[in-house]
């Protein structure tokens, strides 16, 4: 950032900024008269005060708490919502004293996930006029991400797995349910593996169908249709009546007619199906 030209701020050599290169200002935009109505005042609509419980991890009386659709950046990203459609300037003193716990509360709650060692609170309002809240977790260590840019680095960071962030959406909404309240964000499901055999292969059957002996019960329930499920044992039975026959063969070679008498050759399929 030597070449930087004096019109852009110091801070764009800051450690914590996350661009390098060639940067110019942007032209600042004439000021517009009237502002145009944010989500909820006046005939728009209010996007949180018409979402249901469901789409929250934690819901109280009078406070929601939400997160993102999909895994973020940085380890959670939450926003506190009041369920009254007030801003933050219009909160009657009982809610404006319960903003203060509940930020706390949440705070401390998000503070307590491994790898996170500060939380950001911030209240912009410039998109909605329903009063929501962020907190934005920064991850322990990553000390170029301290500061005012943690924002846009959540948005530029690789997002974190799946199971990480439900089961921080989790331990976050069981913290918070502590206190009263419902939590609704509910921790990933254990993946286990089960043969989809209880009986052990040979080892001409693994050689040949090597996929089986590591998908799980649940996935070969899924894999096979009805019917050929219900065809499965029959053709199992022609199979094993078919090795019985070849077996046979030696025994009698100059007379193979014999040996597969018609009355034998229909007995034989139900036969082997009631064995097996």
């Amino acid at each position: 950032m030597q070449d930087t030209p004096p019109s852009v701020p110091d801070f764009t050599q800051w450690p914590s900024f996350p661009f390098e290169g060639d940067l110019h200002v942007k032209q600042l935009d004439d000021p517009v008269p009237v502002e145009p109505p944010r989500r909820g005042e006046e005939n728009r609509e209010c996007t949180a005060c018409n979402a249901p419980d469901e789409a929250y991890i934690w819901v109280g009386e009078r406070w929601r708490v939400r997160a993102m659709d999909r895994p973020t950046g940085l380890p959670m990203v939450l926003i506190l919502e009041s369920r009254s459609h007030l801003d933050l300037g219009d909160l009657p003193n009982l809610l404006a004293a319960e903003l203060g716990v509940m930020t706390v509360r949440l705070e401390r709650a998000i503070r307590s996930l491994d790898g996170v060692a500060r939380v950001h609170v911030n209240r912009w309002g410039d998109g909605s006029a329903h009063l929501h809240m962020w907190f934005l977790a920064r991850p322990y260590g990553r000390l170029q991400l301290r500061g005012t840019f943690l924002s846009l680095w959540d948005s530029i960071l690789p997002p974190i797995s799946e199971a990480q962030w439900r089961e921080n959406l989790a331990m976050v909404a069981a913290w918070l349910a502590e206190f009263g309240g419902r939590p609704l964000a509910e921790p990933p499901r254990i993946q286990w593996q089960a043969p989809s055999s209880l009986t052990a292969p040979s080892a001409d059957t693994a050689a040949e169908e090597p996929e089986e002996e590591t998908a799980s019960v649940i996935e070969a329930a899924d894999e096979i249709p009805e019917a050929e499920a219900a065809e499965a044992p029959s053709t199992e039975g022609s199979e094993e009546a078919a090795a019985a026959e070849r077996a046979g063969t030696p025994e009698n070679p100059a007379e193979p007619e014999k040996a597969g008498a018609p009355e034998e050759k229909a007995a034989a399929p139900s036969q082997a199906a009631g064995s097996a």
